[in-house]
């Protein structure tokens, strides 16, 4: 007996010891292989799926966590000084609860302009100083990382979600990903790029099977992503909802692994989008490191198909490594005060002359704008009076403010005619949105507009010099836009703008259009009416203010556009292939499998190919389009010197030959876009030099070889194009090419450095 005890004390004295020397082992930078070692296979569990919807919903259930509204969490292991970590949406800024129980402190966090119209500005920089003013906002906040930017390609103009993305060209949507990464990244703040992949429509988002030939989405839909994360480094990638060639990306190792990780050197996390509970164990074989927003039905999944042998413990292991590795880089982790206190005001600066910087002039017949100071403007649309500063969804901010055009105007020194004014007021206090449950956490629809009588018309052509007419646009995440009375004008639009361009140019008096819009809607039937008209997209918080600057002329335009808009939807070689007439469920909820076999709800095939946007429109005998890729339109005038050529640089002089001081941008295609650079504020007779850059991941081209040379193929030259202000200038330069291999799904690919010069031509 007297053994025994001393055999059971023995074993208490030991254990004591074992979990005294746990306790004192604490999570740092450089002792991960420890902790994970003293991590049990259900805390390991716990930290590859997240805590659940409580943060996100916040703000309804009054739930106490970090940051009210962020869009999830990790779940922290105290015991190892793990803390969790804050995720908060979103592209156009940070989304949080503006206003928390216990306290009067307000929480507001600045409205971008959108991403559509960030790349509209062609400027990395201000894209850059966006990035950084977002991340000093989750920063003060107590957000760790940012799920944004949205990076899709637009390979549609009825996607709901374009608003925040950026283009139909990979290189253009690839380099304003890396600068806005870049950006909140100098925050010491993460961001989390998505939706990875081929996530091109929002019907059926949850089991969309995307249809894509691999040579075209590693030329369209992967290159963008590819150049974010060799040329920013991310610290998160987010797998996306659909399914891609039959497979969820969230389950499949081709692409986050082979892809993602072998060939472009990512060593950052792969977390889900949001999703309820698939595979857990078929998503960590793959290499998807966190489920989000987490279920705990998902933890007991992971120990039981452990201690079953159906995962391996070392697989798992793999993700939870990674998932530290992410927590040590995090504010939180590193102690970081949060103030709560950013510098609003400053950021709302940034805000006011990114939107300046991308909103586009498309017409501007016999100089109607600028407007000169003192003129009196009769505004029409709800959009005048209540703007749409950004799209709804996961890409809504709540903000501390608009500012509305009519009030802008008046600031420039633009008088606002009252009677009309007054009619507006009062409708839009007697209509307001239609507003849902999740209307305070997701935004809402925009006002329903205003019928004008003929009389309303008649008064406000004799009473103002001009018509500024604002055409708006919402949607958002969870369904995709339609035809008619979206992507085409309403019939009660078609008469306002007809009748005001009647009535307004008998008198002699010119009418503008503003479109306030998410994404491309239909303008060749009508933009031969008003004489001016103004993309002004949705131009955040401070959109009201940027479009006046314009109007006025106190900014000269210099926004040029990302994407193309068709003469017609059925022009677009893709509307074969979208889901623009579904009028089924909306894709907010999962969704179900009952629909896979529906042709472009189940599934959607990639048909046109390479034949994306400007791609298709600019081969010889496609169809004429409304405004072109690039185009855009400016108050001065420019001259673009020949290019100069020095190794994989080209050099062009820009000079301003115009009256108004301004900025230009000049891009390079052969015939897809190769290189782009935009210059500084240009004084009138001021010139600048832009040094583009032809780097190799720029110019690589993939090829199926078994289909022999499709696409651009491996050449010994090539024609780029000059294009400046929509103006192609033709020049030639030899290069040579050189090949890489990568790994294939299926068939054999090679990569094709196409664009390697072999002596530079002048």
């Amino acid at each position: 007996l007297c053994i025994m005890k001393k055999i059971l004390l023995f074993i208490l004295v030991m254990t004591a010891n074992v979990a005294v020397l746990a306790q004192g082992i604490t999570l740092r930078q450089d002792n991960i292989d420890e902790v994970l070692s003293e991590l049990t296979l259900k805390e390991k569990a716990e930290l590859v799926v997240g805590a659940g919807y409580k943060s996100m919903l916040a703000g309804m259930t009054g739930a106490k966590v970090a940051v009210p509204g962020a869009a999830g969490m990790t779940r922290a292991i105290p015991r190892l000084g793990i803390p969790a970590i804050v995720l908060s949406d979103g592209p156009a800024g940070v989304r949080i609860e503006p206003r928390r129980k216990g306290t009067t402190d307000s929480f507001y966090c600045t409205g971008f302009p959108i991403g559509s119209l960030l790349s509209s500005t062609w400027n990395t920089e201000i894209v850059e100083r966006v990035g950084a003013a977002i991340g000093n906002e989750a920063l003060e906040y107590g957000v760790d990382v940012l799920l944004a930017p949205g990076m899709n390609i637009q390979r549609n103009p009825l996607c709901g979600r374009n608003f925040e993305y950026y283009s139909e060209d990979p290189l253009l949507s690839g380099k304003m990903a890396a600068s806005y990464i870049r950006g909140v990244q100098s925050q010491g703040v993460g961001t989390s790029i998505k939706h990875f992949a081929a996530n091109n429509q929002e019907t059926n988002r949850f089991w969309n099977d995307s249809r894509v030939s691999e040579d075209v989405l590693r030329n369209i839909y992967l290159r963008n992503f590819e150049i974010a994360v060799r040329e920013a480094a991310p610290w998160t990638v987010m797998a996306s909802y659909n399914r891609l060639n039959g497979i969820h990306t969230q389950e499949d190792k081709w692409l986050l692994t082979d892809v993602l990780r072998n060939e472009w050197n990512y060593e950052g996390l792969v977390m889900t989008d949001w999703t309820g509970k698939r595979n857990t164990a078929a998503q960590i074989q793959a290499g998807c490191d966190l489920m989000e927003p987490g279920k705990r039905s998902q933890i007991r999944e992971l120990v039981r198909k452990v201690k079953r042998g159906e995962l391996s413990e070392a697989d798992l292991d793999i993700c939870v490594r990674r998932v530290l590795e992410l927590v040590v880089k995090t504010p939180v982790f590193k102690g970081y005060k949060r103030s709560l206190k950013p510098d609003l005001a400053s950021h709302a600066v940034v805000a006011r002359e990114a939107a300046e910087e991308g909103i586009v002039l498309l017409k501007n017949d016999h100089s109607a704008l600028p407007l000169a100071r003192g003129t009196v403007a009769a505004l029409f649309g709800v959009g005048s009076y209540q703007l749409l500063a950004g799209g709804t969804g996961s890409g809504h901010v709540h903000r501390p403010y608009v500012t509305q055009l009519n009030d802008a105007l008046a600031h420039e020194g633009i008088k606002v005619f009252e009677p009309l004014a007054a009619l507006y007021r009062r409708h839009i206090m007697d209509n307001p949105p239609k507003k849902s449950l999740l209307s305070g956490m997701l935004g809402s629809p925009a006002a329903p507009e205003m019928p004008v009588s003929h009389a309303a018309l008649e008064s406000a052509a004799a009473g103002a010099d001009l018509a500024v007419i604002t055409l708006s646009r919402q949607a958002g995440e969870g369904g995709d836009r339609h035809l008619d009375d979206d992507f085409l004008l309403s019939d009660p639009e078609i008469r306002l703008l007809t009748d005001a361009c009647e009535v307004f140019h008998s008198l002699g008096k010119k009418v503008i259009v503003v479109l306030n819009v998410g994404g491309v809607v239909e303008t060749a039937s009508w933009k031969q009416l008003p004489d001016a008209i103004v993309l002004g997209w949705q131009p955040g918080q401070e959109g009201g203010s940027a479009l006046a600057r314009i109007l006025s002329g106190s900014v000269c335009p210099s926004g040029k556009l990302p994407v193309t808009f068709p003469i017609d939807y059925f022009d677009l070689p893709s509307s074969a292939n979208f889901p623009f007439d579904y009028s089924g469920r909306n894709s907010m909820s999962a969704g179900s499998e009952k629909e896979n076999d529906v042709k472009n709800v189940g599934y959607t095939v990639y048909e046109e190919g390479f034949d994306v946007g400007y791609r298709y429109f600019s081969q010889p005998g496609a169809p004429a389009v409304s405004y072109p890729f690039g185009f855009g339109l400016s108050y001065t005038s420019f001259e673009v010197s020949e290019p100069v050529f020095s190794g994989d640089t080209v050099s062009i002089s820009v000079k301003n030959v115009g009256a108004v001081a301004g900025k230009e941008v000049v891009m390079i295609l052969d015939p897809v876009l190769r290189a782009f650079g935009k210059t500084r504020l240009l004084q009138p007779g001021e010139t600048e030099t832009l040094i583009l850059t032809l780097a190799e991941l720029d110019t690589t081209h993939f090829v199926i070889e078994q289909r022999g040379s499709y696409g651009c193929g491996a050449y010994s030259s090539v024609s780029l194009r000059l294009m400046k202000s929509a103006r192609a200038l033709p020049f030639s330069m030899p290069f040579a090419s050189r090949a890489r291999s990568v790994t294939c799904r299926s068939n054999v690919l090679s990569a094709v450095s196409a664009l390697t010069p072999v002596s530079p031509m002048i």
